[in-house]
């Protein structure tokens, strides 16, 4: 018998009747020779709900009540699911991170995993029974509860795949695969049959939501095979693993858009050595990711500069707080937000070996009047940062430009 490992997003789980559902496909999974261990998210929009309601409470939660508020929804799955697969005959057990000794670090919304004490699940698989584990949450050395990061279900969901050993990771949502572009705004956005470790963690940072980009990280060291398939149907979906020829011959495999992002901008600067170290040391130390960064000189003249970057929404209350006060430290004139940005993205490991694909990216921009603010490229990517309400269209237009929409040619 083969180990295999579930994730059901919190749309398989959203209603009793599709937990049911979820129920009969894990059985099926057992009945095929399989042990399984199962990770579930929160159901529907519950997560969203909690931190809705803790922001009617507080204006700034705490980020520890924080988490002990939002792990509490994946434990209603986890008990509703092992129910479900026990009312059909079927042994189940389900378990918290911190019955499961999940260790993370202590870096609440957001934290690591350091280990996992994997004793519990292997007993109940030896017991003969279906381990449910609730996703996204873990428990640090002092036994504070801590969450993963948005989408962390999927990282539990790999990292317990590494831990135990398991042949494959199988993330079940609601759509099939990992698509060229978002199907709900490209009608004809095309399903990935395989993708790189690599293009998926571009994809999945850039604004793709089908999989956490941490999740990706820990599959591509540990070399854990993925599989993106949909909760509602049998059909393949996307598999995720080592790099295979037939990907290098794509020029993109597929349009990304994240409206997710603020950009910050700290006002002139003094333009001397040591003031671009200071302003972003200032940032990690807060535990803040900044992705694009930009200096340009500033309108006040020579010897000033602004430099700006970008932030997820949710840090920028706190990055503006800290903006501020570098700002009065070395007398820059203070730091402006704006929350009305997206990013666009293009992401295929062919770009390593095919020239040309950020002018035709700018040129399918252009040709919509979409103005350009920022760009960002790597080896296998390029992003723009655009205005927000332009996002659906330059998905769209870049989609048609690099002729995705037509049939994806099988791997060899």
């Amino acid at each position: 018998m083969g180990l295999i490992v579930q994730k059901y997003g919190g749309t398989s789980l959203s209603d009793p009747e599709k937990i049911r559902g979820v129920a009969r496909r894990v059985i099926r999974s057992e009945e095929e020779g399989n042990r399984l261990v199962v990770v579930v998210s929160a159901l529907g929009d519950t997560t969203d709900n909690l931190m809705k309601l803790a922001h009617k409470v507080s204006a700034r939660p705490a980020e520890r009540e924080v988490d002990m508020l939002i792990s509490t929804g994946e434990q209603v799955s986890m008990a509703l699911l092992a129910m479900a697969i026990d009312d059909l005959g079927h042994p189940a057990i389900s378990h918290t991170g911190t019955q499961l000794e999940i260790i993370t670090d202590s870096t609440h919304t957001k934290a690591k995993i350091l280990d996992i004490n994997t004793k519990r699940i292997k007993d109940a698989i030896k017991a003969g029974k279906i381990v449910i584990v609730a996703g996204f949450q873990g428990v640090d050395l002092s036994q504070e509860i801590t969450t993963l990061g948005r989408g962390g279900s999927d990282l539990t969901a790999v990292a317990l795949a590494k831990a135990l050993g398991a042949e494959v990771c199988e993330i079940y949502t609601d759509v099939e695969g990992v698509y060229t572009a978002d199907p709900r705004i490209v009608p004809d956005a095309k399903k990935l049959d395989v993708l790189s470790y690599e293009a998926m963690l571009e994809l999945a940072s850039l604004g793709t939501q089908v999989l956490q980009s941490r999740s990706i990280e820990v599959a591509k060291k540990f070399d854990i095979p993925i599989h993106v398939r949909s909760s509602s149907t049998d059909k393949e979906g996307t598999w995720i693993s080592k790099e295979v020829r037939a990907m290098e011959d794509v020029l993109v495999s597929g349009v990304t858009y994240n409206e997710d992002e603020a950009k910050v901008t700290i006002l002139d600067v003094p333009d001397r050595p040591g003031m671009a170290a200071m302003i972003f040391r200032r940032i990690a130390e807060a535990d803040i990711n900044v992705d694009m960064i930009i200096q340009n000189v500033s309108k006040t003249g020579i010897g000033r500069t602004d430099v700006s970057f970008t932030v997820v929404k949710t840090d920028l209350e706190k990055t503006m707080e800290i903006m501020k006060q570098v700002s009065d430290e070395v007398g820059a004139k203070g730091a402006v937000a704006d929350d009305g940005i997206a990013k666009v993205s293009v992401v295929g490991v062919g770009m390593r070996s095919h020239s040309g694909v950020a002018a035709r990216m700018f040129e399918a921009l252009a040709s919509v009047g979409i103005n350009i603010e920022m760009i960002s490229t790597s080896e296998i990517k390029i992003s723009c940062v655009i205005r927000q309400e332009d996002a659906k269209e330059a998905v769209r237009v870049i989609h048609k430009r690099f002729e995705l929409g037509k049939p994806i040619a099988k791997p060899s």
